[in-house]
């Protein structure tokens, strides 16, 4: 009985799978609204102020931060807790693929979540005359939120590696 049951514990780590393979539609969406962006910034550029070029851009950014998150989650989740990505003879193997631990991915994307924050809250301030200073205040608390956590991930990390 008890072999059995850890047989199906074993195989029921499948099930993130399709859940991996469903972020990579969540990329499909971004790269769309990415060049969505991009065609909106060409097709008003001249007419554009350069604080509006400087937000798409940051939009931009931020953006593809989001994609790299995603490839992080979607190949480092697979890898962890699914099954090992096999890319023998495969050129285009990532350097930090099989080195990313469970403890390692959440620190990454702790740092990622603070980045694209950042990069949210400088696109905030760039447009500081249409914002309402309230939400601006609640935008900067979640950033310092975000922040905090992450350093201090960071520092039960450091705690537990180390024994101490």
């Amino acid at each position: 009985m008890e072999r059995l049951i850890e047989s199906l514990m074993l195989k029921a780590r499948w099930l993130l799978a399709p859940v991996y393979l469903g972020l990579s539609l969540a990329m499909i969406a971004l790269v769309v609204k990415f060049f969505q962006e991009v065609l909106h910034l060409f097709l008003h550029i001249f007419s554009s102020s350069e604080a509006d070029v400087v937000l798409v851009v940051l939009s931009l950014i931020d953006i593809s931060l989001v994609g790299g998150l995603l490839v992080m989650v979607m190949m480092s989740g697979y890898e962890n807790f699914v099954s090992e990505l096999d890319s023998t003879g495969d050129s285009e193997k990532l350097s930090w693929l099989g080195k990313m631990d469970a403890s390692s991915l959440k620190m990454k994307v702790a740092a990622s979540i603070v980045a694209i924050s950042s990069i949210h809250l400088l696109r905030m301030f760039m447009n500081i005359d249409n914002v309402n200073p309230d939400l601006m205040k609640w935008y900067v608390i979640v950033h310092l939120t975000f922040v905090v956590s992450a350093f201090a991930m960071g520092a039960l990390d450091r705690i537990t590696r180390n024994g101490h």
